[in-house]
Order: C-alpha cells, then sequence, then structure tokens
C-alpha cells in the first residue's frame, strides 16, 4: 500500500512539473534543413539517467527512419562514448532554439574516445553513422521537436 501511495504521490509530481515523457517512449522528430528539405524520424525518449547511459547500447541494427534524442533541460556540454554500441552513429547536438550547432558524424563502434558538444547544449540525437551526409544534414539546420524552440522545455542560460 506503501509504495501504491508514493507511485501515485510521483505520477501527481512529474504530471504537475510537466514531465510527462517516459524513458523508451517514441516520439516523432524533424530536421528542416537550410535548403527547405524536411527529414522525419521516429525517436526513442532517453529522459532519465539509466536510459541516457544505456543509450543505443547492444543494439545490432537500426532503421534509417529511428533514433534516439537525449534530452538536458538545464543546458550542459553532452559528452559520449562508443563503449558496447555495436553500430556507427550520427550524432547531432542541438541547442535550446532547435538549432543544430555540431554533428559527429560515422561515430567508431565499441571505442572509449569521448565525443562532446563544442558548447553546452539541450539535446542529442543520435542517428545512424553517415546519415547526416546522404540527407544533407548541417550545423545551422533545426530539429523540430516539443522539447525545442519557442515553447519548448530546454533552456540555455
Amino acid at each position: 500500500m506503501r509504495i501504491y501511495a508514493f507511485l501515485m504521490v510521483l505520477g501527481a509530481v512529474l504530471v504537475s512539473s510537466g514531465c510527462t515523457e517516459k524513458p523508451g517512449q517514441d516520439a516523432n522528430l524533424t530536421i528542416e534543413t537550410a535548403g527547405g528539405e524536411v527529414h522525419e524520424f521516429i525517436v526513442e525518449l532517453a529522459v532519465d539517467d539509466e536510459e541516457q547511459q544505456r543509450g543505443l547500447m547492444f543494439r545490432e541494427k537500426l532503421a534509417d527512419e529511428r533514433g534516439m534524442l537525449f534530452f538536458y533541460p538545464r543546458c550542459d556540454t553532452a559528452q559520449f562514448w562508443m563503449k558496447n554500441t555495436y553500430i556507427p552513429l550520427d550524432m547531432i547536438f542541438i541547442e535550446a532554439d532547435g538549432r543544430i550547432s555540431g554533428i559527429e558524424r560515422n561515430t567508431e563502434p565499441e571505442t572509449l574516445a569521448i565525443y562532446r558538444s563544442a558548447g553546452p547544449v539541450n539535446g542529442v540525437l543520435e542517428i545512424n553513422g553517415g546519415l547526416t551526409q546522404r540527407l544533407g544534414i548541417a550545423e545551422g539546420d533545426y530539429v523540430r521537436h516539443p522539447w525545442f524552440g519557442e515553447g519548448g522545455k530546454a533552456t540555455c542560460g
């Protein structure tokens, strides 16, 4: 009974704080390029520490229209490694307004090399390695998702 009461209180706190995302939950996301192209993805949301630490480790494949979106509501420098990650990834670093501030392309699987953002970001999108180049996604393009942009949850400063 105590656990049930605790879960009810925790649920009320999360709903009242606007945190309705669940780890591993799927969401739609688009990237708009400077050339006007729009690329749609279905992403898993990495919203808690456990999900963010696991990321895409131990996955043997990832469909081109899929990815994982990591969220940092307080704005921080993001850093990742590829330990236990079997597939090369492109890491897209996202500012509060949704602008792509940097991309690490084709990260090497199963290494301890550190990949980090050049400065504070509010999110990181991981997709298949080489996909940003094939789709023409570049720094300055915009990620469209409720976490970013005007009215989003992301803030820096």
